[in-house]
């Protein structure tokens, strides 16, 4: 007999797992739509043109496509052979992706997003704020903290013409009051793809190796100078354009001593002047606005390797390591006002941020910031005494959920060892007993299960007050 397994990169979650999630979810969600972002969904898998060449070489790697439906394979092989005359390498590439799969799973919320504002252009009104929580898949390697099925939390506004630096600025806020919710300090690291593009400028790097550029920049913190160099040379960018630039992604002083540096080596750059100008914005206006749990920090080695984006870019880490450059991020996000052109639509202007719900989930494990969140979502478990006992027992059952208090009834009449014993495995704080002889005093029989203790009462209402009052 096979033994069940589930595939690499996914994961089951149990109850206690799926409670700390949603209470994850729920805060953010409540703060998505506080900031006035209205919900919506998208399918799990969109047609494989809506996702190819938005996310670069390797995000086009990295889908999972879908073959198409019924008995098309067998068929779909025969038909292509007899039409194609090529070398079976040249075969087997276009079966496996244009011939047998026209559809892939989602690889992020962003390019679903934008897909779905110019299909529901004449129905949305404009800025258009909106969040989406769902899962994405991604055929990477499956390591610590890195899955092939994951959740993002996405918040993007999108309008008809240029949005103002005012919509990341409220991105940041968003983010803080998220992880002050949380109780979780992060560090938010931004940059401006036009400042690259300034450098790139003065480097002499050629401009069809843009796209190479960023991705391999996009790992400077984790990697290090010289093996970003190596790839980097490897993808045709001299040794002299490299080292023209290479000062500036390590530069560990302050803002201004950066913009000072940047402002003098990118003068004749006007892409590089406006992204200067762009982040000086943001950085003043920060300085005015409460961040509570957020230190924003300027990497100019950051650089997102999506295709899509066209101004600023950020990134975010935990603030509990001193080393959270090099840890994975929880969430990241930017401008791009291009994307929709891909869909035929010019003049649209996007922002947005997308958190990593599972990798918050593991940093917030880490640093034990669930202790107090309930792993039960029940509050009250009435033991079965039989069905005599429980139909005088219901009444009060319906009254505490009206009253909003999770409640189970034990479904069996077993031994009262063995229920209270699934009170306490499942983490319920409470047991009532209506037994015949509390029946017959007109009594209620309550046991904290964590301090075992038992006391008496006259009625429900007397145990629902006491309840509220210590707010359990």
């Amino acid at each position: 007999m096979e033994n069940p397994s589930i595939p690499k990169g996914t994961r089951d979650f149990s109850s206690i797992e799926m409670n700390r999630r949603n209470y994850l979810i729920q805060i953010i969600r409540n703060k998505f739509e506080l900031f006035g972002y209205y919900p919506i969904e998208t399918p799990s898998f969109e047609n494989i043109s809506t996702l190819i060449g938005k996310y670069g070489q390797e995000g086009d790697t990295l889908m999972f496509r879908l073959l198409h439906s019924g008995n098309f394979l067998k068929k779909g092989i025969s038909d292509f052979l007899i039409k194609n005359k090529e070398t079976k390498v040249d075969i087997i590439k276009k079966l496996l992706t244009e011939y047998i799969s026209n559809k892939a799973l989602r690889y992020d919320l962003t390019v679903p997003f934008v897909r779905y504002v110019v299909m529901h252009r004449n129905e949305i009104f404009f800025p258009f704020k909106r969040y989406q929580i769902q899962p994405v898949w991604r055929a990477d390697k499956p390591q610590k903290g890195r899955f092939r099925e994951f959740y993002q939390c996405d918040a993007d506004l999108i309008g008809i013409e240029s949005l103002s630096l005012w919509s990341e600025i409220e991105l940041i806020k968003l983010c803080d009051e998220i992880f002050t919710k949380l109780n979780f300090p992060i560090i938010i690291h931004i940059n401006h793809r036009d400042i690259l593009g300034g450098l790139v400028e003065i480097s002499g790097i050629k401009n069809n190796l843009w796209k190479d550029f960023t991705i391999s920049l996009d790992k400077w913190n984790k990697m290090g100078k010289n093996i970003v160099k190596k790839e980097m040379l490897r993808k045709g960018i001299s040794s002299e354009s490299f080292e023209k630039i290479a000062y500036f992604f390590d530069m560990k002083e302050n803002f201004y001593k950066k913009i000072e540096s940047l402002t003098f080596a990118l003068k004749n750059s006007k892409k590089g002047k406006k992204g200067i100008k762009d982040l000086s914005f943001i950085f003043r206006k920060i300085k005015n606005i409460s961040l509570k749990n957020t230190k924003l920090e300027w990497n100019i080695s950051l650089a997102r390797g999506m295709n899509y984006y066209t101004g600023t870019i950020f990134e975010i880490f935990p603030k509990y390591n001193k080393e959270s450059r090099h840890l994975n991020s929880i969430g990241g996000g930017g401008r791009y006002d291009q994307l929709s052109s891909f869909f035929g639509m010019k003049n649209f202007s996007g922002v947005g941020v997308s958190l990593g719900l599972d990798r918050i989930y593991l940093s917030m494990i880490k640093e034990n910031l669930f202790q107090n969140i309930s792993s039960a979502p029940s509050k009250i478990l009435f033991i079965n005494f039989g069905d005599e006992e429980v139909l005088y027992a219901y009444n009060m059952i319906n009254f505490l959920r009206k009253k909003g208090i999770s409640t189970q009834l034990y479904p069996n009449a077993v031994k009262i060892n063995k229920q209270f014993r699934y009170a306490n495995d499942n983490n319920i704080p409470f047991t009532i007993s209506i037994g015949k002889n509390e029946i017959e005093k007109n009594k209620i029989r309550v046991k904290n299960i964590k301090k075992r203790v038992e006391i008496e009462y006259d009625n429900i209402n007397d145990f629902f007050h006491q309840l509220s009052k210590d707010s359990f």
